[in-house]
C-alpha cells in the first residue's frame, strides 16, 4: 500500500528528470537554449531618423534577422540613449553593448596603421572605393588587424573624402583658412588642417550644431552624410570641394558575445558583413547621400554657395601637408617597417580596384 501512495511522487519526479536531460541535451554551446531568439543590444550614435539609421543601419540590422531566419535580433539604442559614441568601443569591449557602430575618428590613436585611409589628398573615386580597400587592407596585414583586436570587427567602411563647410567665410584659398576654427576628428585630420593653418576643435558629432550655432564653430571639415543627418545645412551655407581625408568606421561586436554564437549564426551574421557590409554601408552611408544632400538643400530653399578649389591651388594645399612620407616615417620609427607597404597596397589599389563601376 504505501508502494501505491509513492508511485505518483515516483512517476512525478521521473518526469522532471526527463524534461530536464532534454533541456539540456538541447542547450547550444554558449548556454542559451536552441532555437531561442538571440537579443543583441545595438548602440549607435546617430539619430534613428536620421540618414545613417534610415539608410543603412536599420537595413543592415534587417538583413542581419533575415540571415538569421530571426535567430538573432536587435534592440536598438540609436542616439547614444545607451552609450556616447566616443564611449563606443570600451563599452562594447566591456559588454555594455553587445554590438556597436564604430567612428574611430574618437580613438585614431588606438589605431595608426589604420589611419593609412585618413591620409590627405588621397585620390579615392567614392566611399565604396574606400570601403572595400580598407577591408583588404585589413584582412591582408595581422598588425594592421591587431589593433582592432579587443572587440570582433565584423565589416569596416569609409566614408567619402571630406571638404570644407563654413558658417560666414568662404575658403578658396590657403589665406581664407588661416584662423578659422574647424571641428576635425582625431588623428591625421587634427594634423593636416593645423598645417593647413586652421585651428582645430575635436568634439563628437552631436554637439557641432550647437557649437556652429554658438559661434564656437567656423566650420568643419566633413561630408555630406552629417550635413544631412544632424541638419548642419541649417547653419553653414559655404560648402568648399576639396579631398581632404577620408574617415573610416567599423560595425564590431564584443568577442565573448561572439564567440558565444553558434558556427552556424556566425557564419550567417559574416554573409551580410565582410567585404559585401563594407560596400553596401560605404555607398548606403555616404555615397548617395551626396547626391540626397544637394536635393534636401535645394528643396527647403537653403543658400549654397559651392566652390570647388582648382587643381592650381591644391598643388598648394598638398605641398604645405607633405603627408604620406611623414606618416611612413612616423611609423617605422614606431616599429612598423611594413607601414611603406601598406602605403603602397592602398595608392595601387586607388588605380586598380572600383568597386562601383
Amino acid at each position: 500500500m504505501k508502494i501505491r501512495r509513492c508511485l505518483p511522487i515516483i512517476w512525478t519526479l521521473l518526469v522532471l528528470a526527463i524534461v530536464t536531460i532534454v533541456g539540456l541535451a538541447t542547450m547550444t554551446a554558449s548556454g542559451k537554449p536552441a532555437g531561442k531568439t538571440i537579443i543583441l543590444k545595438y548602440a549607435d550614435q546617430n539619430a534613428a531618423n536620421g540618414w545613417e539609421a534610415i539608410e543603412a543601419a536599420q537595413p543592415w540590422l534587417e538583413q542581419v534577422e533575415e540571415a538569421t531566419q530571426g535567430k538573432v535580433q536587435f534592440q536598438t539604442y540609436f542616439a547614444e540613449s545607451l552609450v556616447r559614441g566616443a564611449d563606443s568601443w570600451d563599452a562594447t569591449r566591456q559588454d555594455l553593448a553587445d554590438i556597436a557602430w564604430m567612428f574611430h575618428g574618437y580613438w585614431a590613436d588606438q589605431t595608426p596603421l589604420a589611419n593609412v585611409i585618413s591620409l590627405p589628398f588621397l585620390p579615392f573615386t567614392s566611399a565604396q572605393q574606400a570601403s572595400g580597400i580598407f577591408w583588404q587592407l585589413y584582412q591582408k596585414y595581422p598588425t594592421l588587424r591587431a589593433e582592432f583586436q579587443d572587440n570582433h570587427v565584423l565589416m569596416t567602411w569609409a566614408s567619402t573624402p571630406y571638404f570644407l563647410v563654413t558658417a560666414e567665410k568662404q575658403v578658396k584659398t590657403l589665406e581664407d583658412i588661416q584662423g578659422l576654427k574647424i571641428r576635425v576628428p582625431t588623428g591625421p585630420p587634427v594634423d593636416i588642417m593645423q598645417s593647413l593653418g586652421a585651428d582645430t576643435v575635436t568634439i563628437g558629432m552631436p554637439r557641432i550644431y550647437l557649437y556652429l550655432q554658438q559661434g564656437v564653430l567656423d566650420g568643419m571639415a566633413t561630408a555630406w552624410e552629417s550635413v544631412i543627418s544632424f541638419r548642419q545645412y541649417e547653419l553653414v551655407r559655404n560648402y568648399t570641394y576639396i579631398p581632404l581625408f577620408t574617415v573610416y568606421f567599423t560595425m564590431a561586436i564584443n568577442n565573448s558575445v561572439w564567440d558565444s554564437l553558434s558556427p552556424d549564426i556566425q557564419s550567417e551574421i559574416s554573409s551580410v558583413s565582410g567585404l559585401n557590409g563594407s560596400l553596401f554601408w560605404g555607398k548606403n552611408m555616404f555615397d548617395t547621400a551626396a547626391l540626397a544632400g544637394r536635393e534636401q538643400i535645394r528643396q527647403e530653399g537653403r543658400p549654397v554657395y559651392e566652390y570647388t578649389i582648382p587643381e592650381s591651388e591644391l598643388v598648394q594645399w598638398t605641398a604645405q601637408v607633405k603627408p604620406w612620407d611623414d606618416w611612413v616615417s612616423r611609423m617605422t620609427q614606431a616599429g612598423h617597417p611594413e607601414a611603406r607597404e601598406i602605403l603602397n597596397t592602398t595608392l595601387e589599389l586607388i588605380q586598380t580596384y572600383h568597386p562601383e563601376e
